[in-house]
């Protein structure tokens, strides 16, 4: 039987800096990219999991169960709709940082 797999919410290729390399992804000086669940960051990635939606706020919590440098760790963030941009804000603890849409033919 075939797996399905769903475009989530965040789905898309973003800027790590304004200046980014959005063809290059989870480098640094590179772009971030969240396909189908899945959050590459800068050499690692982490599978975004029982997500909550946050009530009135166009927002999700996610468990990120991350692996990278031979290393496994699971934490939660928060991404969200950025409200000025096509971007988005993802929070981790203590950290929030906010990213850029790369458009297409940039990647």
């Amino acid at each position: 039987m075939p797996v399905l797999v769903f475009a989530g919410p965040y789905d898309g290729v973003y800027k790590q800096t304004a200046h980014s390399e959005c063809a290059l992804v989870g480098v640094d000086g590179g772009s971030l990219k969240i396909e189908e669940v899945v959050f590459h960051g800068v050499e690692m990635e982490c599978r975004m999991t029982n997500p909550v939606d946050i009530n009135d706020m166009n927002a999700t919590i996610y468990q990120m169960e991350c692996s990278g440098a031979g290393q496994t760790w699971t934490e939660r963030s928060i991404l969200m709709k950025d409200a000025e941009t096509d971007g988005i804000i993802m929070v981790w603890n203590g950290y929030a940082f906010r990213y850029d849409r790369c458009e297409e033919g940039e990647y």
